[in-house]
């Protein structure tokens, strides 16, 4: 039987400026605090329930302060080296970052020293360019991180004529132009 605590799941906030730009996060803590390549992720975090959709808003929330609203678009899961599967949906929104605020975890820091800390869960979050997003996080295969695997998969949709167009409703450009969102993330993500 497997436990809720090997799902997560987790939002892919992205715009579009100068072409398209996806919303990463970087982990709070210690012992990420001077590791940058390689550790930014997307926003995600433990499913409690069976409502996907709800746990990853409520996750998007809890560690950036923002609020994502729909059009959703689901993307394909994928599980981690560890085993955990990761279930992300995207949806596109030009943020305000200066309001970026995280939840705290409690940890002792330093270790063995009785002393308890506090640290945000995320410690920033930034905007980058599909290029940047998308290169594999260190230590992942390309379908066991969350971040390349929604960057490839976004990538591919943003192609044209696979989905999402420069103008118009995502979700309507995607219902017009594919037979279904997970036709072509299953055909992107195998």
């Amino acid at each position: 039987m497997v436990s809720r605590s090997e799902f997560s799941a987790g939002i892919l906030a992205f715009r579009r400026k100068d072409g398209l730009e996806l919303l990463l996060a970087h982990p709070g803590g210690p012992y990420w605090r001077s590791k940058d390549d390689g550790v930014w992720s997307i926003p995600k975090g433990v499913v409690e329930s069976g409502d996907l959709l709800t746990c990853a808003r409520r996750e998007f929330n809890e560690e950036t302060g923002l609020t994502a609203s729909g059009p959703f678009i689901p993307l394909a899961p994928i599980r981690q080296k560890g085993g955990k599967v990761v279930h992300a949906f995207a949806v596109e929104a030009d943020f305000d970052l200066r309001t970026f605020t995280s939840s705290t975890f409690e940890m002792e820091w330093p270790p063995h020293s009785g002393k308890r800390q506090r640290f945000p869960e995320i410690d920033r979050i930034a905007y980058f360019d599909a290029a940047t997003a998308r290169r594999m996080p260190s230590g992942a295969t390309p379908k066991s991180s969350p971040t390349a695997t929604a960057a490839r998969t976004l990538l591919t949709l943003w192609a044209p004529g696979n989905g999402i167009s420069s103008s118009g409703s995502t979700v309507n450009s995607l219902r017009k132009r594919t037979t279904s969102p997970s036709s072509v993330l299953r055909q992107y993500c195998q």
